[in-house]
């Protein structure tokens, strides 16, 4: 290649063409007022450069024609420093500006709640950035609310009907606060955060004020809501104070990136005049588009600026005019290589000098310069660099990608460099002012790159030509050239393939099997240590205290339950609950196991599960599904049930599946007496927290059997509540422990009385009525008792099959069980004693009643598909038997506020 020079007259011309562009923009500019067309530099000459810390760059900008539509910022200079704002927007700070566009922003807002306000009483705020030019990223930002006694709701400003997340915060226990939530993410005392699963480009916070009995501490603390794009640490004096801290809240800040809105896509944007993007790249937005230049990680240039300032990858040959040092140390820089953006042909080209030493590459990832060599195309370096500590190393592809046309794939520490990735007639035709070569000199292509052809290279005359090898000739790879084709005898062939082929064989299933061994030893040492941080010692201690667990509990080894779960195939899967999956296994004795697989949890939380297998271990009970033990060498403990065959009672009750009267009483008391046991008669009472039809199982003679432990929690036997995180089930979930967070036996027995319900109605817990709003069926049930018009939702089935006092008699029993308040509920072992009565009557009247029918029906017919009547509601349908009293009953809305007069 031909020595690379530059021309002052090609300078000039170029310089005369950007003074004559520039003019014509500005004057485009001055009539519009504000800058849409891509300025140039000229342009933003009377433009603010900085306010306090933060620079100000196109298409941001302060003042007439200094920013693009929907960019606009203010300087707010009555602080110290200077803050800069976006818009006329106080809450948006903008903290860092990078050359892309995007922005580093302080989004704070600081509310005043008032301490006698009724409970209920609601704040809003919103925020949107001026044309919806910016948003953050979903899955890499949070919602932070410091504040006490609330409730918070983000909507998406774009659909106000949809919610993105919510979270509650208390401050009832300031002891408590301070011992767990200090210093510590935010977990409901004290702050509360929502994670971000989408992008957002404008958002609505609702804030409602709880009724709860805030210390004197925190009454008159105001609420503080900010972004962030890490996890904050609650702090007692970000609560207290009624202003933004400037070291902890003031300083989280949120990567907004921008978004051109005038145009749907690049594609219909590059035919409009005000077309953003100058001389850059161009991607689709969701609701626009953006500009980069393109080489982003090197090329620190304004993608949304013209000549100067902008993008600056484009070959400038008149550089090498330039003043500059062509020397660093003993290495000779030679041009189109500079120090500098001013003395190099192009930001590929540009070196740094630091102690001596030439340097090519970005700040994370330099390499060393030995020497450069312009007449064969030659870069040759020491091929180390020291990367900072959150940057991985990068393989070749992607430093030949960073650094354009220099090419890493050839033998180490040799580079070879380009000034385009074309051929010299395709060069010359493109752009004669960017066209590299001046010299006349003819280049010998095949002498300097006899990498070209795989045959005979012939030179040309500013080109070259390759041939195949002549006939009786070969190419040679090694030695890059044709040469005679040898014959070898095929007994040396053969002998050849073969020992070669056995080597490889031996080689290979040495290989394998090492790689085996290695991954075998690796796998024990992962289950070893999973074992230990599980708490495995000190449950093997628990359960070999007890005798009777001793010989019905066992800790599995992760090998057995993966043979039994053919290694948790997708096809062994029976079941997917809040808590974890469940897989249906066979043990090596031959028993059918179901398997529970929770989901992860933290290490805080191994203790109290350890206890609670422990606890369970010992519970031999025929309407209690039975635990065989568990495994503690996987990442999250294993849980192995025995395998209740006939699935749930709540697809028994909602598959329009014949359920007999006499049927349901006996499930209802079956499972009331397995609760009662576990409230009062086991050796250490258990609260099970998540009682519903989904959750009893029904065995191969239809026994009911209460499962899922997944979210139970055990007190001690002098214990009556304990204050724990709300979980469980939406339709089933008592209103009381809801709000206080309290959770006693009479929180089960609020559940069981809806489970009363749907054996009663067959309805599912939460339905459509035929206006397609959401409504209660506790609630829907309550007020028809009031209103005297039960039959209306009652089973068909149960009206033909029981008595009538028989029916008042089990919806006696749910209402009361759905008293609002814990203390006007029965016990389980009061729901217990009731049933047995009911489960009397009903199996005394089937005794007298044997002589008329000799048969009895099948528990489980087929589907009938013509008796209409015993359909339920479904989610999205409208039943016909649906009537006018329905409109009565409580939507999901009214079930909130009828709940706001439980204490808290």
């Amino acid at each position: 290649m031909a020595r690379v020079n530059s021309s002052s007259i090609c300078a000039t011309k170029w310089w005369l063409s950007f003074e004559l562009a520039c003019l014509a923009l500005a004057a485009a500019t001055a009539v519009l007022g504000v800058s849409a067309a891509p300025p140039c530099a000229a342009d933003l000459t009377h433009c603010p450069k900085s306010c306090g810390g933060a620079n100000i760059s196109y298409p941001y900008g302060i003042g007439r024609g200094c920013f693009r539509p929907g960019f606009e910022v203010t300087c707010n200079r009555s602080t110290r420093p200077p803050k800069l704002f976006l818009s006329n927007d106080t809450t948006t700070e903008i903290v860092q500006q990078y050359p892309w566009g995007a922005v580093d922003a302080s989004i704070v807002f600081n509310i005043a709640i008032r301490p006698d306000g009724a409970p209920g009483t609601t704040y809003n705020i919103s925020w949107e950035a001026p044309g919806r030019s910016l948003y953050f990223y979903g899955e890499e930002s949070y919602m932070v609310i410091v504040g006490c006694g609330i409730e918070a709701y983000m909507f998406a400003a774009t659909d106000p009907g949809n919610m993105l997340a919510f979270c509650a915060s208390t401050c009832d226990d300031m002891a408590a606060m301070e011992k767990w939530a200090v210093g510590r993410p935010c977990s409901g005392m004290g702050c509360c955060s929502i994670w971000l699963e989408t992008s957002v480009t404008a958002f609505r916070l609702s804030i409602i004020q709880k009724e709860e009995a805030l210390p004197t501490a925190v009454a008159n603390a105001t609420v503080k809501a900010f972004l962030t794009e890490h996890s904050y640490l609650f702090s007692m004096a970000d609560l207290l104070s009624d202003k933004v801290s400037e070291s902890t809240i003031g300083a989280s800040t949120i990567y907004l990136h921008p978004v051109i809105t005038d145009q749907p896509n690049c594609r219909k944007a590059k035919k409009d005049k005000q077309y953003a993007c100058a001389a850059s790249n161009c991607y689709d937005e969701n609701r626009g588009y953006s500009c980069t230049c393109s080489n982003r990680f090197y090329d620190d240039g304004n993608p949304y600026i013209v000549g100067e300032g902008g993008c600056s990858k484009e070959y400038n040959r008149s550089h090498g005019n330039q003043n500059c040092s062509r020397s660093c140390g003993n290495t000779s820089i030679p041009f189109p290589f500079g120090l500098g953006p001013e003395c190099s042909a192009s930001t590929n080209f540009q070196l740094n000098c630091s102690s001596n030493q030439p340097l090519i590459g970005p700040s994370f990832m330099q390499y060393q310069v030995v020497n450069i060599s312009v007449d064969e195309g030659l870069l040759f370096v020491n091929k180390t660099y020291d990367p900072q500590p959150y940057f991985e190393p990068y393989d070749d592809e992607f430093i030949t990608h960073l650094l354009g046309g220099i090419d890493f794939s050839e033998q180490y520490g040799i580079w070879k460099w380009v000034i385009s990735n074309t051929t010299c007639d395709m060069a010359k035709n493109q752009n004669q002012d960017t066209y590299a070569c001046i010299s006349t000199n003819n280049i010998n292509e095949c002498l300097m790159m006899p990498y070209l052809c795989n045959g005979t290279c012939y030179n040309l005359e500013g080109s070259y030509n390759c041939t195949s090898c002549p006939q009786g000739t070969s190419f040679d790879p090694l030695e890059r050239q044709c040469i005679s084709s040898k014959h070898h005898s095929l007994v040396f062939a053969v002998a050849v393939g073969l020992g070669c082929g056995f080597g490889v064989l031996v080689l290979t299933l040495s290989t394998a099997i090492l790689i085996q061994q290695w991954r075998r030893h690796i796998r024990k040492t992962i289950r070893r240590a999973h074992f230990r941080r599980n708490k495995g010692l000190l449950l093997e201690q628990l359960i070999s205290s007890v005798e009777s667990a001793t010989q019905s509990t066992k800790i599995f080894s992760l090998e057995e339950l993966e043979m039994a779960t053919n290694s948790f195939d997708s096809t062994r899967i029976v079941g997917c609950g809040g808590h974890g999956t469940v897989y249906k296994g066979i043990l090596s004795d031959q028993r059918v196991v179901a398997i529970k697989k929770s989901k992860i949890v933290e290490q805080s939380e191994i203790d109290q599960f350890i206890n609670e297998v422990a606890i369970l271990s010992q519970i031999i009970h025929r309407n209690v599904v039975k635990l065989f033990g568990c495994c503690l060498e996987s990442e999250v403990p294993l849980l192995v049930y025995e395998f209740i065959s006939n699935g749930t009672l709540y697809n028994l009750l909602h598959a329009n599946r014949l359920l007999t009267w006499d049927d349901r009483t006996r499930i209802a008391l079956e499972s009331a007496t397995a609760l009662s046991y576990l409230h009062s008669t086991a050796s250490i009472p258990i609260f099970h927290r998540d009682v519903k039809s989904a959750n009893i199982l029904l065995n191969d003679s239809f026994t009911a059997k209460v499962s899922d432990f997944g979210a139970s929690r055990s007190i001690s036997i002098d214990e009556t509540h304990v204050v724990t995180i709300v979980q469980g089930t939406f339709g089933y979930l008592d209103p009381e422990y809801y709000h206080t967070g309290q959770l006693n036996e009479k929180s089960d027995v609020y559940s069981f009385g809806v489970i009363l319900v749907e054996l009663l109605t067959r309805k599912k817990p939460i339905f459509l009525n035929c206006f397609g709003e959401k409504q209660n069926l506790s609630h829907c049930f309550l007020q028809t008792l009031r209103d005297k018009t039960t039959a209306q939702i009652l089973d068909p089935q149960v009206i033909e099959e029981a008595d009538e006092g028989e029916i008042d008699e089990m919806a006696s029993l749910a209402e009361i069980c759905l008293k609002l308040r814990g203390e006007e509920r029965p016990t389980m072992r009061e729901v217990e004693l009731r049933l047995q009565l009911l489960r009397g009557k009903v199996t005394k009247k089937n005794q007298q009643d044997l002589h008329v029918d000799k048969e009895t029906e099948p528990l489980l017919p087929s589907e009938s598909n013509t008796n209409s009547c015993t359909q339920h509601i479904e989610l999205g349908t409208i039943s016909s038997s649906t009537t006018h009293e329905s409109t009565r009953c409580y939507t999901m809305e009214q079930e909130l506020v009828s709940w706001s007069d439980l204490p808290r």
